[in-house]
C-alpha cells in the first residue's frame, strides 16, 4: 500500500474535505482527488460518500482511518523521540493528572521545573478520566491508582490518605471536635459521592454520613473542597498533601482517615528514552522527597 496515498487519505478523512486537506498538504484539490481515487482503485472499495457539504467515511473508510490514526500516533511518538536532544530538554510534554493533585500539588511546584528547563512546554490536562497513554492522548500521567493499560512504565511515587481538616479561624470560632459523632454539629465539605474519585475517599465520606450529617456542601474536586474549608464553611475531607502548602489547616480527629491511596507516575514504553519524560520524572521524584521531608519535620514539631 502506497504510504503517500495513505498520508493523503488520512488528511482528507481528518478534514472531511478535499479542499481543506489540500490546504494542509499544500496540494491542489484535483491532485488530492486523484490520489484518493487511486487508493480506492487499489483497494477495490469506496472510502468516502461524497456529499455537497463534504465527505463522509464509508464503513471501509472508517476501518482504514482507524489504522492511519494509530500509525500517525506512533509516528508522532517517534518524531518526539528523535527531536529530544541528547543534552537539552525542550518541546511539548503533555501531562495528565487529577484536578485535585494537579492544582493543589503539581502546578505550584512547576516553577522549579521551568527554572531548570525554560524551553520545556508543559500541557497540563486535569481531569478524572484516565487518558489512553499508549494511544498518545498524553505523554505522562500521575494517577491515584496503578495504571492497568499495557506497554506502560510505572513508578510508585508516594501514598496519600484522605483526612478531616478545618481552618484555624473555624476551630477558634466553633471549637475542636472530640469524636466523630460531633460532625452532626458542623457542615461537612466533601466530594459528591456521584463524582469520580478514589474509592478510599468515598468510603471515608460514606462512613461520616452514618452520623446523620444535617449540613452538607459537596464539590466535584478537592480544589473546591479546599476553598470551602479555607473560607470557613465547615470541616472538609482533603488529601493529606495539602497541609504543606496550607499551614493554616488544622487536622480534625487524628485517628480518623481513609485507607492508603497509592500515587503512580506512568508513561508509554516507547518514550523510555525521552529527555522530556526523564526531566519531568526526576523533577517529580525530587519534589516528592522534599515533600516527605517537610511532612516528617512538621510531624516532629
Amino acid at each position: 500500500m502506497d504510504w503517500d496515498k495513505l498520508r493523503i487519505f488520512h488528511a482528507v478523512a481528518d478534514a472531511g474535505s478535499l479542499t481543506h486537506a489540500g490546504d494542509t498538504l499544500h496540494l491542489s484539490q484535483s491532485a488530492v482527488s486523484r490520489q484518493i481515487r487511486a487508493l480506492e482503485e487499489s483497494l477495490n472499495t469506496t472510502l468516502f460518500h461524497r456529499h455537497a457539504r463534504g465527505l463522509i467515511l464509508t464503513e471501509q473508510g472508517e476501518l482504514l482511518f482507524d489504522a492511519t490514526k494509530s500509525m500517525n500516533k506512533r509516528l508522532e511518538a517517534a518524531s518526539a523521540r528523535i527531536k529530544d536532544s541528547e543534552e537539552e530538554v525542550f518541546g511539548e510534554l503533555r501531562v495528565t493528572t487529577t484536578t485535585g493533585f494537579g492544582t493543589l500539588w503539581l502546578a505550584p511546584r512547576l516553577p522549579t521545573l521551568y527554572e531548570k528547563y525554560p524551553d520545556l512546554k508543559i500541557d497540563l490536562m486535569l481531569e478524572e478520566r484516565v487518558l489512553d497513554l499508549p494511544m498518545r492522548e498524553a505523554d505522562v500521567a500521575i494517577r491515584m491508582k496503578e495504571p492497568s493499560q499495557a506497554d506502560l512504565i510505572r513508578k510508585r511515587l508516594m501514598s496519600v490518605r484522605m483526612r478531616l481538616y478545618a481552618s484555624g479561624d473555624y476551630i477558634a470560632k466553633n471549637g475542636m471536635l472530640q469524636d466523630a459523632e460531633e460532625i452532626t454539629n458542623h457542615r461537612l465539605i466533601c466530594q459528591s459521592l456521584n463524582s469520580i474519585q478514589v474509592a478510599a475517599g468515598a468510603t471515608l465520606v460514606q462512613h461520616l454520613m452514618t452520623h446523620d450529617v444535617p449540613r452538607l456542601f459537596t464539590v466535584n474536586n478537592y480544589f473546591g473542597v479546599l476553598q470551602g474549608v479555607l473560607n470557613g464553611l465547615g470541616i472538609g475531607v482533603l488529601p493529606d498533601y495539602v497541609t504543606e502548602d496550607f499551614p493554616d489547616l488544622v487536622r480534625i480527629l487524628p485517628d480518623l482517615e481513609s485507607s492508603e491511596v497509592p500515587v503512580f507516575l506512568a508513561y508509554p514504553e516507547e518514550l523510555r528514552q525521552s529527555k522530556r519524560i526523564s526531566a519531568f520524572r526526576d523533577f517529580v521524584q525530587d519534589e516528592i522527597i522534599a515533600h516527605r521531608r517537610k511532612m516528617r519535620e512538621a510531624a516532629a514539631e
